[in-house]
């Protein structure tokens, strides 16, 4: 398996989908990396040679920000907006929705599990 970004890729994928293993990289960047280093028919990782995954790497580096340090960088944004208090930050703190999508029927991986909650004052086992 070849390492970029600290990230294992896998060998027997085409190398426009494996570099998208790395995270930070979509399909429009890892285009943009392929035609940067000048790699013709989409060959597959165990097929390129060491230079040419030299050549990814060192684009990579130079140009993007990848892994750990996009996750840091995210992380810092989040807990900017929650420090000065502003409608987004408020939203990240309740965990909901913060992009303006309705809760009231959807949102249910942002808003946990549905709980049943029983009705009150009514007995299940009473006729009337």
């Amino acid at each position: 398996m070849a390492m970029i970004a600290g990230v294992n890729i896998p060998d027997n994928k085409r190398i426009n989908i494996a570099l998208r293993y790395v995270y930070g990289i979509g399909p429009a960047i890892a285009e943009k990396i392929i035609f940067q280093t000048n790699i013709i028919d989409n060959p597959r990782v165990k097929d390129l040679t060491e230079t040419d995954l030299d050549k990814i790497r060192t684009i990579i580096d130079n140009s993007y920000t990848v892994e750990g340090d996009l996750r840091v960088e995210r992380n810092l944004n989040i807990r900017r907006l929650i420090d000065i208090g502003s409608y987004k930050g408020t939203r990240h703190r309740k965990n909901l929705p913060a992009n303006g999508q309705r809760t009231k029927t959807n949102a249910r991986t942002k808003r946990g599990k549905k709980l049943a909650i029983a009705k009150r004052g009514r007995d299940i086992n009473q006729k009337t």
